[in-house]
């Protein structure tokens, strides 16, 4: 992977509503890096400590179980990941793999430390991003919950007794 720095983020994703001096400052932070097609981003049950936003290109989410490799997502521009492991440091709980060239904005939990301290308003405009989108993915996560344990006491129903 190879860095290619831009003067300034995109609004898209958690950063869509960041102000375009914030969005400048936060590029002076992290790395650009251009993962090429087939190469992992990240590796399940690796330690992971950075947060990533998808810039450009499309990866792929898989997690290892049962002895396949199972699709979880497909993750294109505007989406990001590793939010968790950043402010919880642990292992990754799947592999992240290039399915074209992409262009991914980097920041790790430390450089993220860093740019809280040298513009705390930058941060609190990023953290409300984040927040947002993880909102976003827990109601969206709830929906398909209720809407599985529906499906399942509807089959439930159904089954014949003994």
């Amino acid at each position: 992977m190879s860095s290619s720095p831009l003067s300034e983020l995109p609004a898209i994703g958690f950063l869509a509503e960041m102000d375009a001096s914030h969005r400048e400052f936060l590029a002076s932070f992290g790395k650009f890096v251009r993962p090429h097609d087939g190469e992992s981003l990240i590796e399940e049950g690796k330690p992971q400590h950075n947060l990533y936003l998808i810039l450009s290109g499309m990866l792929h989410v898989v997690s290892h179980a049962g002895g396949r490799n199972i699709l979880v997502a497909t993750l294109g521009s505007g989406d990001s990941l590793g939010e968790v492991n950043v402010f919880d440091p642990g292992t990754a709980s799947a592999s992240v793999i290039a399915r074209s060239e992409c262009l991914i904005w980097q920041i790790s939990e430390t450089e993220l430390a860093s740019l809280f301290e040298a513009d705390p308003v930058v941060g609190i405009e990023f953290m409300k991003g984040l927040l947002r989108l993880e909102g976003k993915r827990i109601r969206a996560m709830n929906a398909k919950l209720a809407d599985s344990e529906e499906k399942s006491a509807l089959h439930s129903f159904w089954r014949p007794t003994a």
